[in-house]
């Protein structure tokens, strides 16, 4: 098993918004820095059993074996008050 964890909170640039759908469940949306996203992704190409990682609402193992999709969703753009330009 793989064990993930970023040394300092994430600031608001690197946070991505990530999906994550299981065989025969429900999918799981959580909130990762971009260092997490991507050992994400190592995990599952390199077929690990597990993968554990520090999400902004706790800590998730993941069955790698039992993972159908990723989706890392583009950054979002700011509207409305506080938007830059």
């Amino acid at each position: 098993m793989e064990f993930w964890q970023s040394s300092s909170p994430m600031s608001e640039a690197d946070r991505l918004r990530i999906e994550i759908a299981f065989d025969g469940t429900q999918g799981l949306t959580v909130y990762l820095s971009s260092a997490t996203a991507d050992a994400l992704d190592e995990a599952l190409a390199g077929g690990q059993g597990s993968f554990s990682f520090e999400a902004e609402d706790g800590r998730y193992t993941l069955a790698v074996g039992k993972v159908v999709y990723v989706k890392r969703f583009a950054r979002e753009s700011r509207v409305g008050f506080g938007a830059d330009g």
